[in-house]
C-alpha cells in the first residue's frame, strides 16, 4: 500500500558522484520489496517540479528507515544529495514491482552496472535471509564506480569488471570470465539499458531465465503520465506501474 512519509535525514556518506541518504520516519514503514523504488519530493529547487525515483538501496523495519543511493544527474539529484543532517525529506513509496524470488536450491547471479547497482543490495539482503547466497558480478567504468563493494562480498560470491581494469577484470560484465566457469539457474539485472540488453542476450543464448530493472525517464510513477513506456508482447507498458522489473522475455528487445 502506498504511503506518504515525511523523513528526517539522519545519515549520510558522500561517494562523489553519489550520495547514500539514510533516512528515518517516526512511523512504521510499509511492506517493501527488493527492486520497488520510491518518488522523493525536492524542496528548494525552483527548477525541479516532479518528484524524483528512487531505487530502494535498504530498509530497515525495526527501527523505521530506509536507504537511498542518489546519483548526480541533474538538477534536482545535486539538490537532494545536498540535503543536510536534520532535514525533512518527503517520500512516496512503495511504487511498482520488485524482482520475483527465487526458490530455495536455485542458483542465482545478481548483476549490477554502476549506479544499477544501487536496488541490488536490498535483494541481496533478502536472499540471503531466505537462506540464498547470491553470487554477485559488479562493473563499472573504473574502481571509483564501485561503491560499497565490501559491504555487497558479504552477501555471496563476488566479481568484478571495471572498463580501465583498475579492478577486477578488464572489461564489460558480460566479458566476466564466470560466465564460462559457473552456471546459473536465475539472473537479475540493473544497470544502463546497453548493458542489460547485452547481459539479456547472453542469458537468452544460455537458456538462462532473467529479469531486468528498467530504468526509464519517470515523472508520476503512478502510470498516468505515460512517458515511461516500454514496448512488450503484450503492448506498450509502464515501467513505473507495470515494472520496473520485467522478466527480459516479455521485452521487444
Amino acid at each position: 500500500m502506498k504511503q506518504i512519509i515525511d523523513f528526517k535525514l539522519v545519515g549520510k556518506q558522500d561517494f562523489g558522484r553519489s550520495v547514500l541518504l539514510q533516512l528515518h520516519a517516526e512511523c512504521a514503514l510499509p511492506d517493501m520489496a527488493p527492486g520497488q523504488f520510491v518518488q522523493v519530493r525536492v524542496d528548494g529547487s525552483p527548477s525541479t517540479y516532479l518528484r524524483r525515483p528512487i531505487s530502494i538501496h535498504d530498509v530497515d523495519f525495526q527501527n523505521h528507515e530506509i536507504t537511498l543511493l542518489v546519483q548526480q544527474i541533474g538538477e534536482g539529484t545535486r539538490h537532494l544529495a545536498s540535503a543536510e543532517i536534520g532535514d525533512t525529506i518527503n517520500v512516496v513509496l512503495p511504487l511498482g514491482n520488485g524482482f520475483s524470488m527465487p526458490e530455495k536450491g536455485e542458483k542465482c547471479l545478481l548483476v549490477g552496472g554502476g549506479i544499477g547497482i544501487a536496488p541490488l543490495f536490498y535483494f541481496a539482503k533478502m536472499l540471503v535471509e531466505k537462506g540464498i547466497r547470491p553470487a554477485l558480478l559488479l562493473g563499472g567504468k573504473s574502481k571509483s564506480d564501485l561503491i560499497r563493494l565490501e559491504d555487497y562480498q558479504r552477501f555471496g560470491e563476488s566479481f568484478v569488471t571495471t572498463e580501465d581494469g583498475t579492478l577486477g577484470e578488464k572489461g564489460f560484465v558480460t566479458q566476466h570470465s564466470v560466465w564460462q566457469k559457473q552456471s546459473f539457474d536465475k539472473i537479475y539485472v540493473c544497470g544502463p539499458k546497453p548493458m542489460m540488453k547485452a547481459v539479456a542476450k547472453l542469458a537468452s543464448e544460455k537458456k538462462n531465465w532473467c529479469e531486468v530493472s528498467l530504468e526509464n525517464l519517470m515523472a508520476c510513477g503512478l502510470g498516468a503520465c505515460l512517458c515511461c513506456v516500454e514496448d512488450t508482447i503484450d503492448g506498450n507498458m509502464c515501467v513505473c506501474k507495470e515494472g520496473p522489473v520485467f522478466n527480459t522475455r516479455r521485452l521487444k528487445w
